[in-house]
């Protein structure tokens, strides 16, 4: 019961400290906010799971559904009549708050992260009912990794730019095609990692149309709510292979 308590404060801790040292490096370096971002990203990712490997705790749908809600929920500290008034949130909160995306940056990533997670579990169930539950890692690490490098790629390397726009909004906001190729060089990467969860036949149509189709859908989807178009095209496809293709 205690390794529960104990794996779960180091999380947090260990999250509060990327974020606040990534704000120190926004605020005193002038660090990107676009790079700033995407180490939390990873971050979010990562360091959760090397937790898990050292403090090992029993996995659960249950526990996944109320990851969810806790994750949308602890957003609502950064809100400006909170973070206004707490130095070390503030600074967290530069971290990710992206100029162009002010003054909807709370807005956004508080959909994009319930919408995500209402994509996540279902489908997570879903698999599991029908013993797919080795594939489910496979739209989350395409989304953690090629999503997680596209943006600094395409603000570092990117020469070929097209246009999106945001979340219930006319802005526009540019991507480029170097930072979609993160995607589409990740999704074959991942899909060669987890070959042995598929039949010969399952596996060149995986590596054939999953890069694809999870490229389009981050080239399509609108900014800033990269994660559910990932996770919807990722899970929906991957059960029509594993289903449909012997």
């Amino acid at each position: 019961m205690y390794g529960i308590y104990i794996n779960s404060l180091l999380k947090l801790i260990s999250l509060i400290i990327v974020q606040y040292l990534s704000g120190l490096l926004v605020r005193h370096k002038d660090v990107k906010v676009n790079y700033t971002r995407k180490i939390n990203h990873f971050a979010l990712f990562f360091i959760p799971a090397f937790i898990d490997l050292m403090i090992p705790v029993e996995k659960s749908l249950m526990g996944l559904y109320i990851s969810g809600i806790i994750a949308v929920g602890i957003m609502l500290v950064y809100i400006q009549p909170i973070r206004s008034r707490i130095s070390l949130i503030n600074t967290m909160f530069l971290s990710f708050d992206r100029p162009e995306d002010r003054p909807y940056t709370i807005w956004w990533l508080v959909t994009q992260l319930a919408v995500g997670y209402a994509v996540l579990v279902p489908m997570s169930i879903l698999f599991y009912v029908n013993g797919l539950q080795g594939l489910i890692l496979i739209p989350i690490l395409i989304g953690t990794v090629g999503d997680g490098l596209a943006e600094p790629v395409g603000v570092r390397f990117g020469k070929h730019k097209y246009k999106t726009y945001a979340f219930f909004s006319k802005r526009k906001y540019t991507r480029s095609l170097e930072g979609s190729a993160c995607v589409f060089i990740t999704s074959i990467i991942v899909v060669i990692a987890f070959h042995s969860q598929f039949s010969s036949t399952q596996f060149i149509v995986a590596l054939l149309s999953i890069p694809i189709l999870m490229t389009l859908a981050e080239a399509f989807a609108p900014h800033t709510w990269d994660t559910p178009f990932l996770f919807l095209s990722g899970y929906l496809s991957l059960y029509g292979i594993v289903n449909f293709i012997y």
